[in-house]
């Protein structure tokens, strides 16, 4: 017997066949090396769950309450929001900014990965670390202070600098090019 509540943590789309839609997913899917769209419509729910949020605080006529200024400071130490945000930016967010936020996207963005899957991989696989902790979940949303402290976990064989891994791909030659 289960306990507790198995709830989604995501909302599918309501008209599962618009190809314009199923287009653009595809495309983020690949563009941030996802598994599956289950991953994207989280984010997607996430987005909506900030924006109703902000929505609340912003029809409250006005009143900064100490859960509004809560709210907002959980997003920038997130760096979904910039410093100097304020609550309506929330409203123009889109998915792209918290799909940036993710490890994965981090590790591949910091150079530490040459794909976007190989990223993925190396999250899963145990070889990324985050202060000084191994972290595996490649979804895991990356603090603005945890950014500086992504690195090769110690523990890895992909810390040593001689990893042939390691080494960037090597663009094709003329000759292979022209065949």
């Amino acid at each position: 017997m289960a306990l507790g509540n198995n709830t989604k943590f995501y909302e599918t789309p309501n008209h599962p066949f618009q190809s314009g839609r199923i287009a653009e997913e595809r495309e983020l899917v690949n563009l941030y090396g996802l598994k599956n769209k289950v991953e994207l419509w989280r984010a997607q729910s996430e987005l909506r769950s900030y924006r109703r949020e902000a929505r609340k605080h912003l029809a409250s006529l006005g009143e900064s309450s100490q859960e509004e200024i809560l709210f907002l400071a959980k997003l920038k130490r997130y760096g979904i929001l910039t410093q100097d945000s304020q609550l309506e930016d929330i409203l123009t967010l889109d998915v792209n900014t918290i799909l940036e936020r993710r490890l994965q996207t981090l590790v591949y963005r910091s150079g530490l990965a040459n794909t976007i899957r190989q990223a993925r991989q190396f999250v899963v696989h145990g070889h990324i670390s985050l202060n000084d902790h191994c972290v595996d979940v490649p979804s895991y949303k990356v603090k603005v202070e945890e950014e500086a402290t992504l690195r090769y976990d110690q523990y890895s064989s992909i810390s040593d600098d001689s990893h042939p891994i390691r080494k960037p791909p090597e663009p094709p030659s003329k000759e292979e090019s022209e065949e």
